[in-house]
């Protein structure tokens, strides 16, 4: 299998999950469960991360160089790691009713995942370049978004620190691993504009 075809798998997989975090907070039932099934596709995405690194050890010859393989593998998994902490973070805190600025959030997640899948199998073709960076740039203003929602999200909850003050907490870390899942992505469009550069 070509590295190309591990990193759609990954990106595919990254989509996957950010459909399943959207359902997690918009449909807040069998918690558990849902925290689970994520959990299973951030480890199907690290057995398809070593592989790939793996494979560059193996490789003689890589279509791209070897540091912009690693990274970019590297920085996929990194957003599939905080989409699963932010569900299993408010499984395991006990979360009542997921907030509207959760939502919000998660469904930045998906826009920005179904971008990366739709990038990524463009680095097959270098006639492609020209429309990976107008993308990437997309990216980027998705992961601006999540800022603005984060920071608005963080404001609400300090207008009720005083009356809830676990809920504060609560939410503040799992507001921060959905608003990190934007911030690795935008890593991810970081290094596809590397390496396009690089080969164009």
């Amino acid at each position: 299998m070509e590295f190309y075809d591990m990193f759609e798998q990954e990106t595919a997989n990254l989509v996957t999950a950010a459909e399943k975090l959207v359902d997690f907070f918009e449909n807040y039932e069998n918690v558990e469960e849902k925290a689970k099934e994520l959990k299973a596709l951030e480890h199907r995405g690290d057995i398809i991360t070593h592989e790939i690194i793996a494979r560059v050890h193996r490789s003689f010859v890589t279509p791209i160089d070897r540091e912009d393989i690693t990274l970019l593998a590297h920085s996929l998994d990194d957003v599939m790691d905080f989409i699963e902490a932010a569900g299993r973070t408010a499984w395991l805190y006990h979360i009542g009713v997921p907030t509207e600025r959760s939502r919000e959030l998660a469904q930045i997640v998906l826009k920005m995942a179904h971008k990366l899948n739709e990038v990524v199998p463009r680095l097959r073709r270098r006639d492609q370049f020209t429309w990976i960076l107008k993308q990437c740039v997309d990216i980027n203003t998705l992961e601006n978004d999540a800022d603005e929602v984060q920071h608005a999200a963080l404001a609400e909850l300090f207008d009720v620190c005083s009356s809830d003050t676990c809920g504060v907490i609560k939410w503040r870390e799992i507001y921060g691993h959905l608003e990190s899942a934007t911030d690795r992505g935008e890593d991810v469009a970081n290094v596809l504009e590397g390496i396009v550069l690089k080969h164009a």
